[in-house]
């Protein structure tokens, strides 16, 4: 069984996520890439949370290849290009998780840019399941 750990000695967390995610022995794990916001038709649609939520479909369906899901995530990583970007993110990465119960740990950076000036959002996902 997975654990979402809320230390009672630190703030609880600013949205929607763990500060912590206890894994036993013997789980399983998926590392995603991290995936950009660009379609299987090599689309890039335009504004940040448009850009998370095909990230998060990408991460999805790394998951499924695996016989994983959403609710195995244990860490998010997510990186995007201005302060300005983090709501989109977030909205998308609340709408991805929304029917999840236990909450995965979550780190939110600020970068530079990516390798296209239009990807404005990059994220990667760990997840593990005990069987």
């Amino acid at each position: 069984m997975l654990t979402a750990l809320f230390p009672a000695s630190i703030r609880r967390p600013f949205a929607r996520y763990a500060h912590g995610v206890m894994v036993p022995a013997g789980a399983r794990w998926i590392m995603t890439s991290g995936q950009l916001g660009i379609g299987a038709d090599e689309s890039v649609p335009e504004g940040a949370e448009a850009q998370a939520r095909q990230c998060f479909a990408a991460c999805a369906a790394v998951l499924a290849e695996g016989g994983m899901g959403p609710e195995d995530v244990v860490r998010i990583n997510a990186f995007v290009t201005d302060r300005a970007h983090m709501a989109g993110y977030m909205a998308a990465r609340d709408a991805w998780l929304a029917t999840v119960t236990r909450l995965p740990a979550s780190t939110l950076v600020i970068v530079s840019g990516f390798t296209r000036p239009e990807f404005l959002v990059e994220v990667e996902v760990t997840a593990a399941r005990a069987d």
